[in-house]
């Protein structure tokens, strides 16, 4: 692939410079990013930046003043200053056949919330995002600034609409699975839909990016670009071959009617009502176990992510800050564990990262890690627990079994 000669390509040019208005960029370079924070102003950067050796480019879900201004560690306050809004960008991850049918589930349940003004992208390997813009939604939610309500307020959408979708998809998805395969997704003979294909709420995070339109993809050599919305399910990969890619889609194109009002007020809504999820078992836990659970009693599937990773990082860290959290290490010993486990990785997590996680979830109650059956987490970021962890529901399940064992 001749990189120089496709971003050299006018109206790639136009598509990317267009979309980074207000937004912090980063260029790619192969397996690692370049500087953060950093700007597009003219066509001209692009080609300076692939002239450098960039591959791809990644804009900010959030829009901000003045981009420049962005550093790590920033509070709660300082980026809420400086932000002026954000987008919703719904990241569906998964085997093809079944992110598509994901992104045709989520498409009919923005129609159905009255959002039209909603543009869907190839991610340019195995999913889609689909993006709906920030001036589509009200100026205040419950007495709250909108532009303020990041990343609660994706996170809350994203839970909302895979809830809502979840009976359908599930129905579909266990339609086009081999019988014979499909016990590999049962646990305690339930079958979670979202172990196969994932809506990726948790991960959404300040200064969280994506994939610009238009941008090749490393992995596949392919072209990440924007698709009709009307026909999703008919997406071929052939179209996201850079020969073949047409610029007749666009992604994120603007609404100004407020129409996505009803969409996040329901979504606001429904997470009011939810009652606190596994708050009494953990409690139960936590009532009879005190003491700080020894790393030789934790899973292979964290003892293997502890040694590093290649791929899905940000995955691993979600699952061990509340993994750690929930055996009772305190706020110093999660942080020691963290920036040792990413030392170890083959691309470090950039620190400013790693600090906002760590802060987020100092100040969340204890809840736990996803269910080894969630795949998303564990075997497709070659984690896979062994058979005999299966039998726990969790890793904290897990290791305070063995707790238990060793101290009775």
């Amino acid at each position: 692939m001749n990189l120089f000669k496709y971003y050299s390509d006018k109206r790639v040019q136009e598509a990317l410079l267009k979309i980074s208005k207000n937004r912090e960029i980063a260029a790619r370079f192969d397996d690692s990013f370049g500087k953060r924070p950093d700007i597009l102003q003219f066509e001209s950067d692009i080609i300076e930046f692939v002239k450098k050796g960039a591959t791809s480019f990644h804009f900010s879900e959030e829009h901000w003043s003045n981009p420049l201004l962005l550093k790590p560690g920033m509070t709660k306050n300082q980026l809420d200053s400086l932000r002026i809004g954000w987008d919703l960008v719904l990241d569906i991850d998964g085997p093809l056949e079944f992110s598509k049918i994901t992104t045709n589930f989520i498409s009919e349940a923005l129609q159905f919330h009255d959002v039209e003004n909603f543009t869907v992208k190839f991610s340019g390997n195995k999913g889609f995002h689909i993006a709906v813009p920030f001036n589509a939604f009200p100026e205040k939610v419950n007495n709250k600034n909108t532009r303020d309500l990041f990343p609660e307020g994706p996170r809350i959408i994203a839970s909302y609409l895979k809830e809502m979708i979840k009976d359908v998809l599930t129905a579909k998805v266990i339609e086009k699975i081999p019988s014979e395969e499909l016990n590999t997704y049962k646990k305690e003979d339930k079958f979670d839909v979202y172990s196969v294909v994932d809506i990726d709420a948790i991960l959404i995070s300040n200064r969280h990016m994506f994939r610009a339109p238009y941008s090749w993809h490393e992995k596949s050599g392919l072209i990440s670009i924007p698709i009709n919305k009307n026909n999703i399910l008919n997406f071929d990969k052939e179209n996201a071959i850079p020969e073949n890619i047409s610029f007749n889609e666009k992604f994120l194109t603007e609404s100004n009617n407020q129409e996505a009002s009803k969409l996040i007020i329901q979504a606001f809504d429904w997470n009011k009502r939810l009652p606190k999820k596994d708050i009494s078992e953990i409690k139960y836990y936590y009532s009879e176990i005190t003491q700080k659970v020894s790393m030789e009693l934790f899973p292979s599937s964290i003892k293997n992510g502890l040694l590093g990773l290649e791929d899905g990082k940000k995955r691993f860290l979600f699952v061990l800050l509340n993994f750690l959290k929930s055996l009772n290490y305190d706020y110093a010993e999660i942080e020691k564990v963290v920036y040792e486990w990413n030392k170890k990785n083959k691309e470090p997590l950039k620190e400013g990262y790693l600090r906002s996680q760590l802060s987020w979830h100092k100040r969340q109650e204890k809840i736990l890690p996803p269910n080894f059956i969630n795949k998303a987490y564990y075997d497709d970021i070659g984690l896979k627990p062994k058979e005999n962890e299966f039998k726990f529901k969790n890793p904290v399940n897990y290791s305070l079994s063995l707790f238990r064992l060793k101290h009775r």
